[in-house]
């Protein structure tokens, strides 16, 4: 299709939540549709195999940022994304799952209106066909084929009966949000290949003559006519373009790329514009604050039984607990994953990881530009486990992920703890290896946080607050993160984005 004048909407970033927007939006014959995406149309061929997902962060389908150096480790954590339509859909471990339904009590706390999980309920059944469709709440008729593993590895299985048998719930549907414990976890993966937002979504609107789409596009800035957003300015092989819109802009970034879009166009707080260079248009003190992730920890096993060659995506099995028994809801996940991953004790040939990770971190960090220039590394800071309570959610995942480590169920295959092993086995030694050693779990979200504070970024509706013609739609606006994997969470934004543009 060529270029138009003018679009109905720009939609800025090709990753999960924009894919799904350009093929909602653009089911309407009459509604046009730009959609700009900073990376490549074409993808490497490993982003289709499962059990290569770990390649992919190095490869040109991400993005291969690195947070600034920790507060509680002293060094730089990777902090994998994607780039390339599908965005991190298409580079990510596969897992789709919603998280309890309690997690979600929160944003209404931040003032966001009508996003319970009842609320987002209608919109993840609408992203979905589950394997499960007569269970509570799952969907029958989405674009994504969603369901367990069908052969897990023969490891996790163990794994998932060495939890039964120290206590642990079995769960039958772990990733429909009602339930606590363990099971097999739903993923993305149909006939053995990956099925990213892109092959789901985009791909079949692709023949559509009102829809556009533009790669290796990087959004240098937004164009406004007052106060209100008519385009943007993006550049394709050192060339610069506009793209005009008649109706609204649509961040679709995800929480790193739509807070930086936003302040290298003058929108965010004033002292980080100033020490950028960049002129302040628009003060909104909260964009690039607020961001948070989950830290993971991972305890690694070696076996004396071979363990089976991955099949799936190495994490096939996982459950969600609380830390403590008071708590309203769980705020731990412990995952299973069928491969030692890397770890600073020792090398590992054969065995399989036990990774630990806070699901309600307090924690809270930023997102930065440096300058003005959209080619540059930002400033990313997570600020992991600043809190001390992520730190000791952590502990306790690491006593439940250890007693099941030496249940009899896994007795035959003959583990050792390498990492941390002996070397931490007390509270003080056991936290010091967790603050130091640690990996991102890949699930960045806030820095555009919904609600009606000073600090949110977009109001209930997802309407940048005090500008008009423009929103954000993806990861940045969650208040407070899912206890989940964070992908079934932003399908369900994006699908209810496309509502509240069509005015539905």
């Amino acid at each position: 299709m060529s270029a138009r004048s003018a679009y109905d909407f720009i939609l800025v970033g090709g990753g999960t939540a924009g894919c799904v927007l350009a093929a909602r939006l653009t089911e309407d014959a009459d509604v046009n549709v730009l959609l700009l995406e900073a990376g490549d149309s074409q993808l490497p061929t490993a982003v289709a195999h499962p059990p290569s997902w770990p390649l992919l962060a190095a490869s040109t389908a991400g993005w291969g940022d690195l947070t600034v150096a920790q507060r509680s480790s002293g060094t730089r954590v990777a902090l994998p994304r994607g780039k390339g339509l599908g965005g991190s859909s298409a580079i990510n471990a596969l897992v789709f799952t919603r998280g309890h339904r309690s997690s979600y009590d929160s944003w209404g706390e931040h003032g966001a209106k009508g996003w319970t999980f009842d609320d987002l309920l209608p919109y993840f059944q609408r992203s979905e066909t589950a394997a499960y469709p007569a269970a509570p709440g799952r969907g029958d008729g989405g674009p994504l084929t969603v369901a367990p593993a069908a052969q897990p590895n023969e490891v996790l299985i163990a794994c998932l009966a060495g939890a039964v048998e120290t206590g642990q719930r079995r769960a039958r549907d772990i990733s429909g949000g009602l339930e606590e414990g363990f099971a097999p976890v739903d993923l993305n993966i149909v006939a053995g290949r990956r099925q990213s937002a892109a092959d789901a979504y985009l791909a079949p609107a692709l023949n559509r003559p009102n829809l556009h789409v533009v790669t290796s596009a990087t959004a240098h800035r937004l164009l406004f006519d007052g106060t209100r957003c008519v385009g943007v300015e993006y550049g394709v092989d050192g060339r610069a373009h506009t793209a005009k819109a008649a109706g609204e802009v649509v961040l679709t970034a995800g929480t790193i790329g739509s807070a930086e879009l936003l302040q290298r166009s003058g929108i965010g707080p004033e002292d980080a514009l100033r020490q950028a260079h960049v002129d302040l248009f628009h003060r909104l003190p909260g964009v690039g604050e607020n961001l948070h992730d989950h830290p993971r920890a991972n305890l690694v096993y070696r076996a004396q039984r071979t363990v089976p060659a991955a099949r799936n995506n190495h994490g096939e099995i996982l459950g969600l607990l609380r830390s403590s028994p008071e708590l309203a809801g769980p705020d731990l996940q412990i995952i299973f994953i069928d491969i030692p991953v890397p770890n600073p004790v020792g090398a590992v040939s054969n065995g399989f990881t036990i990774g630990v990770s806070p699901m309600r971190p307090v924690s809270r960090g930023t997102v930065k530009i440096a300058s003005s220039d959209p080619y540059a590394p930002s400033l990313i800071d997570p600020n992991y486990f600043a809190d001390g309570q992520d730190v000791r959610v952590v502990l306790s995942g690491i006593e439940t992920a250890r007693k099941i480590a030496w249940s009899s169920a896994l007795a035959e295959w003959g583990i050792e703890e390498v990492s941390p092993g002996l070397t931490a086995v007390d509270e003080p030694s056991i936290s010091a290896h967790v603050r130091k050693h640690f990996t991102s779990y890949c699930h960045p979200v806030g820095t555009c946080m919904m609600g009606e504070g000073e600090m949110s970024v977009v109001d209930s509706e997802l309407r940048v607050r005090g500008l008009d013609g423009l929103r954000v739609a993806d990861a940045s606006v969650i208040p407070s993160i899912p206890s989940s994997n964070t992908n079934a969470t932003v399908f369900a934004i994006a699908e209810r984005a496309a509502d509240l543009l069509r005015g539905v």
